[in-house]
């Protein structure tokens, strides 16, 4: 689950690693800086939003827009909501200036005979059994990055099992205790009494085993929701208990009411379990941890803070890439901040994190406002 060990969160602020000279100049040569592929795509169906959700995410595509006769079609809603422009016309569309690549996925023999007669010089048309077979690798690429977020899941449950045994035994050991009573109890008010404690010790077994079972299972595939960011990270709190000792952490919760953001609240979950058992983790289980919500500028932000010893400023720009792992084989899976990232970034968000040696990390994540808030409930 988590990605580095405590005693590695060492380190000062972000800071560039300085380049390797240029061979025989001894000096640093600049890198360039590739620039964006210009994108249109064509049709807003199942397959363009397929497309548009993925592409979307790479950040040397630009998405010039999509377009679809079909006002309700469904890769129109996402498009507004991750501020794409939207055409209605596939024409209008295409004539837009520096395009590199149409993508047609109207599967319309019409739609393609037009744009191959209007297409601009320059660009290029993707159709037919290319487009396809895009659609394809698209749909198989959305469910490895599910399949990766339940695995690492998973695997992060062993963390737990320490605390998961020690959280069921006291109420075991209650129970026992009081059926051992209860064999020889001859008072009715006392065997009652007796009988509503192993009742409630038995509530405390079943909350936890509902807790984990609520965060192992697989994320839904209902539709994204407005979720209440603040009762989500308490229940985070109660699910990485289980993984760290909190005991000797000072928890602040700077919260501000009634802060929401649109998503699902399974993968949010997991991401803010993972965030606080790192945190944990780098204070060496004693220590401040903070949490801290507002909706500021336009923006609904999220801050987890902690005042352990920092992230190594060599491994700040590593953190994030799949499979990197400062742990020893078996100890990290190094696809928790991948996973993490992977999950903000469909909700249109961005993840930040600050670090100074000594002083601890920061983690920020900033997502988009929803203006219709006061209109629809949010989930817990």
């Amino acid at each position: 689950m988590m990605d580095w060990p405590a005693a590695q969160r060492t380190g000062a602020a972000a800071t560039s690693a300085p380049a390797d000279p240029g061979i025989g100049r001894g000096r640093t040569e600049p890198v360039p800086v590739p620039l964006p592929m210009r994108v249109a795509i064509i049709g807003a169906g199942r397959g363009g939003m397929a497309l548009l959700e993925v592409l979307h995410q790479i950040g040397t595509v630009e998405i010039v827009g999509i377009a679809d006769r079909d006002p309700s079609a469904p890769g129109l809603t996402r498009a507004h909501e991750i501020n794409v422009p939207v055409y209605d016309l596939a024409a209008d569309l295409i004539q837009q200036q520096g395009l590199n690549l149409v993508m047609d996925v109207t599967g319309d023999p019409a739609v393609e005979r037009m744009l191959h007669e209007q297409l601009p010089a320059g660009a290029d048309l993707l159709s037919g059994q290319a487009v396809r077979l895009l659609w394809t690798l698209v749909q198989h690429e959305s469910l490895l990055q599910a399949e990766l977020l339940h695995a690492e899941k998973l695997a992060g449950i062993g963390s737990f099992a320490a605390g998961i045994a020690h959280d069921m035994n006291n109420p075991l050991q209650l129970i026992l205790g009081l059926a051992e009573n209860l064999a020889d109890e001859t008072d009715l008010e006392a065997i009652h009494t007796q009988a509503r404690d192993i009742i409630e010790a038995v509530k405390r077994t079943s909350a936890i085993c509902r807790d984990l079972t609520s965060y192992s299972r697989r994320a839904s595939l209902r539709q994204d929701c407005l979720i209440s960011i603040n009762g989500k990270l308490d229940e985070a709190l109660k699910i990485a208990r289980y993984a760290v000792a909190l005991q000797d952490i000072e928890i602040r919760k700077l919260y501000q009411p009634d802060v929401v953001v649109k998503g699902n609240p399974d993968e949010l979950l997991h991401v803010f379990v993972n965030l606080i058992t790192n945190a944990v983790q780098a204070m060496a289980d004693q220590g401040t941890l903070t949490l801290e919500t507002a909706v500021t500028a336009g923006t609904t932000q999220v801050r987890v803070s902690d005042t352990g010893s920092g992230i190594p400023p060599e491994l700040l720009d590593r953190i994030f890439e799949p499979f990197f792992t400062t742990k020893p084989p078996g100890k990290g899976t190094g696809l928790g901040l991948y996973n993490i990232k992977s999950v903000i970034h469909h909700m249109n968000g961005t993840i930040a994190v600050e670090s100074q040696v000594g002083r601890g990390s920061t983690f920020t994540l900033t997502f988009p406002h929803d203006s219709t808030v006061g209109e629809r409930s949010a989930q817990p």
